[in-house]
This record gives C-alpha cells, sequence and structure tokens, in this order.
C-alpha cells in the first residue's frame, strides 16, 4: 500500500488550494479514506473522511470551507480547500482504513490511527 500526497504551498489567507493524493498497490474503493493535518507541539487533527459509499464528513474546523473527493477509475484522493486561514497551516496527510468504522471516529477522536499514512504535503497560508 502506498499513498503519495501532492499539491501543497505557500497561499495567502483567502486562497485555495486542492491536495491530491495518489494510492497505488491497493483498491481503495473499499476503504475509508481520510485527510488529517498537524502541526509542531499539536494533536493531528481528522479534517475529512470519505466512505467506500462516497459519504463525506468534516471536522467542525473546515466545515463549509473543504471538500473531500474521490476519483475511483484513478485511484486518487482529493481535498478541495477553500477560504484558506493562518490556522490551516499543517502538515496534511493522507490515510486509509480497512474499517469503515473509521471514517466515523476519525474527524472526531484526537490522533486518531488509520491502518496506512503517505507522508505528507506542507500547506502554508501566509501573507
Amino acid at each position: 500500500v502506498k499513498l503519495v500526497e501532492s499539491g501543497g504551498g505557500l497561499v495567502q489567507p483567502g486562497g485555495s488550494l486542492r491536495l491530491s493524493c495518489v494510492a497505488s498497490r491497493f483498491d481503495y474503493t473499499d476503504f475509508c479514506m481520510a485527510w488529517f493535518r498537524q502541526t509542531p507541539g499539536k494533536e493531528r487533527e481528522g479534517v475529512a473522511v470519505i466512505d467506500s459509499d462516497g459519504s463525506t464528513s468534516y471536522a467542525d474546523s473546515v466545515k463549509g470551507r473543504f471538500t473531500i473527493s474521490k476519483d475511483n477509475a484513478k485511484n486518487i484522493l482529493y481535498l478541495q480547500m477553500n477560504s484558506l486561514k493562518p490556522e490551516d497551516t499543517a502538515m496534511y496527510y493522507c490515510a486509509a482504513d480497512r474499517d469503515l468504522l473509521s471514517c466515523t471516529a476519525a474527524t472526531t477522536v484526537p490522533n486518531y490511527g488509520m491502518d496506512y499514512w503517505g507522508k505528507g504535503t506542507l500547506v502554508t497560508i501566509s501573507s
């Protein structure tokens, strides 16, 4: 299983970014897929999840601004981030878990563990 994130960078407040996560060596369609973020000294936060049937859930901190989606044909997970704020600055990680119940817990339990993780992509929001 391999997850590789891309799309991070430096953006001004109010701007947008789209993160991508290419999943290889496994078919992620039956997995719970998620985006997490973490900054030094803070707990890892689950920001968005998408279930095998396409159901989504978001952390309160990003609701209405972030959208998680996936392209099953290409095995790519996306995170569209709009109206970005300085507090969105973090390393963003793509994660996958065989247990679909993870999609219930990932955005509510701090430091929630998943089966598989990417190495992350850095998002910096600054003027």
